[in-house]
């Protein structure tokens, strides 16, 4: 039976909570937008640690489910009159998860170093298909549409204002992440740690693995699709970029700078990354990569736990 987390867990949530809620409030513009930003790719990048922190498995496809969530929603919102918000979030699902089926039945059957690169892969096929088929996808100039209205709580035809937008992201972002963290602490979550520590032993005690990794796979797809999808409605656009596998890989970093396994750990990395670049391309222009490459280098070799680990071992000293 899994332990409850104590009072001062739920203390913390609510109070960090209400920090991003206020958030909007009292930032200006482009902070507010940028907030939001890093809420949604922090979605992105939790949704690959199920597989990265807890399953043992790293995917440098996530860009491909990202990029489907966001041309399912562009679908959606270029093809049916009125727009609608939630036929948005479902197209965009719909995208996501049918290429998450589609990979996970395929690369879980490999392991280790073979499942990244048949990530790595199938990210690359569904970017060409998407940069070359330009009568649906738009090619290399993407897709543009409006805004769908805000249709919740009874309320028809608003528009969304960057603070309720902010509002309603960190609502699907919350609601996402206690979905994800209760389903990492239940039986079935268990044993994909037991695959991560173990797989050979797992496996010998009777469990399915490549089911486990399967549905593990559908699920993290399911999360970065919506993700993409939040992305599209706020940015009003959908591109091949990013379909790219370099967006796979910045998700990568997000883990490896928060802390992989811990759920929480990837929206402080995504957060400590996104502020950073911001950050440094103000003052290097072209050069920050460099910087920011060496920063990175030095957090694996001297804070290998991430920063969510690093924050936990000061605080238990």
């Amino acid at each position: 039976m899994t332990p409850r987390p104590p009072t001062s867990y739920w203390i913390v949530f609510a109070i960090v909570l209400a920090l991003l809620a206020a958030a909007p409030l009292v930032l200006p513009p482009f902070w507010q937008r940028f907030a939001t930003e890093i809420l949604i790719w922090g979605l992105l990048a939790m949704s690959s640690d199920i597989l990265i922190g807890y399953t043992g498995m790293v995917s440098f496809g996530h860009s491909a489910f990202f990029g489907l969530g966001m041309y399912g929603a562009a679908a959606a919102l270029v093809t049916v009159k009125p727009p609608s918000l939630w036929l948005a979030v479902l197209y965009g699902l719909a995208g996501a998860g049918l290429v998450a089926v589609f990979v996970a039945y395929f690369a879980t059957r490999l392991r280790d170093i073979y499942f990244a690169i048949s990530t790595l892969v199938f990210s690359q096929i569904f970017y060409v298909i998407i940069f070359t088929w330009t009568e649906v996808t738009g090619g290399e100039n993407g897709l543009t549409f409006s805004q769908p209205p805000l249709t919740l709580f009874g309320l028809h035809g608003a528009r969304f204002t960057p603070v309720t937008f902010h509002w309603f992201v960190l609502a699907v972002v919350t609601l996402s992440y206690l979905a994800v963290r209760r389903v990492t602490q239940s039986p079935f979550g268990m044993v994909l740690q037991s695959i991560r520590e173990n797989e050979p032993r797992t496996r010998a005690i009777g469990y399915h693995v490549e089911r486990y990794k399967m549905v593990a796979v559908m699920l993290s797809g399911l999360f970065a699709g919506l993700a993409g999808t939040l992305y599209a409605i706020q940015n009003k656009f959908a591109a091949p970029d990013f379909v790219f596998f370099v967006v796979s890989g910045e998700v990568v970093i997000f883990n490896v700078m928060g802390g992989m396994g811990t759920l929480v750990g990837p929206f402080a990395g995504a957060a400590f990354f996104l502020l950073l670049r911001e950050g440094l391309s103000r003052f290097l222009t072209e050069y920050y990569l460099i910087p920011l490459g060496i920063i990175f280098t030095l957090m694996v070799m001297f804070v290998p736990q991430g920063l969510l680990g690093f924050a936990r071992r000061a605080l238990n000293r």
